[in-house]
């Protein structure tokens, strides 16, 4: 005996039988309200941190009377050329410039070798007393800076390093943030295996460092080193107090620019438009291999 099956059964059949029907562009309402949302977000975010780096060019561009009107001006002027003119004047930012190359330069190269050293020394290597060393290491950091200021100087006054580049390079080859951040990235990065069949290999710890750990290491110093570099290269408190006029970083010789009753804001700008433009160009060149090398490591780990 056959029964025959009801309107609303053979609905009901269709409607599981019949595939869902996907959105356009095979993408969820809400994801696609949520990227928007995001963009969005990214897009403010990106404005706001721009406009510091676009105000300094339009004061760079224009002068001092037209940076005190009301309203201000928001966009670029034609005084630049005679801005820096009167940049060059007043300091020596030519060799500002150089001073602060081969100061950043080398904190850079000593800061990055020395905490890939001790980060691996920390996350690999087992000797007595490492996690006493590494909780005391991490303990500078919150030890403020201007409390060492008084000892340094007696220090390099003593050793006649005052007004000497030295005087800045020394103190800054070692950070316990450089430590303690290569420690973190090869706790992750590095596998212990690669370490063992380099033992049984032969290879001494020397070798294991050279031909192991730094090329897993790269995309984490790469990290370091730019953020080393930026750091020195903005450092103004020691380099002020070591250094003098004779012998200036960019941020030394910035303070001695738009000088008189009425600081010239347009001259201190066109200034820092000059002492930024090195930063930027390096990032600019090095930015897109450090995120290559981010994301190469994240894939790695």
């Amino acid at each position: 005996m056959t029964t025959l099956a009801t309107p609303r059964h053979t609905e009901q059949a269709s409607s599981e039988a019949r595939p869902a029907r996907r959105p356009r562009g095979g993408r969820a309402a809400g994801h696609q309200h949520g990227g928007r949302l995001a963009y969005a977000i990214l897009i403010v975010a990106a404005l706001v941190s721009a406009f510091p780096f676009y105000w300094t060019i339009v004061a760079a561009t224009r002068s001092n009377a037209e940076l005190a009107s009301t309203p201000p001006a928001l966009l670029p002027g034609g005084n630049l050329i005679h801005n820096f003119r009167q940049v060059l004047d007043q300091a020596d930012i030519g060799k500002a410039l150089l001073n602060s190359l081969i100061v950043s330069g080398s904190v850079t190269v000593g800061t990055v070798l020395c905490s890939t050293l001790a980060g691996f020394a920390f996350a690999k290597l087992k000797f007595k007393g490492r996690s006493a060393l590494l909780a005391l290491t991490i303990g500078t950091m919150m030890i403020p800076p201007q409390l060492g200021v008084i000892p340094l100087f007696m220090l390099i006054a003593k050793l006649h390093w005052i007004d000497q580049l030295q005087a800045v390079i020394l103190p800054g080859l070692v950070s316990a943030f450089g430590v303690f951040f290569m420690r973190q990235y090869l706790v992750q990065a590095l596998p212990d295996e690669l370490i063992e069949a380099g033992r049984v290999d032969g290879a001494s710890t020397a070798r294991i460092f050279w031909s192991i750990v730094i090329p897993v290491a790269r995309p984490g110093m790469a990290v370091l080193g730019m953020l080393t570099f930026m750091a020195s290269w903005n450092d103004f408190f020691w380099p002020v107090i070591a250094l003098t006029s004779q012998e200036p970083t960019v941020q030394v010789a910035l303070r001695q620019l738009g000088g008189g009753y009425v600081h010239d804001q347009s001259v201190i700008m066109a200034g820092t438009l000059l002492g930024t433009l090195p930063v930027l160009l390096v990032f600019g060149l090095l930015g897109r291999q450090i995120v290559g090398g981010i994301m190469q490591g994240a894939v790695k780990g």
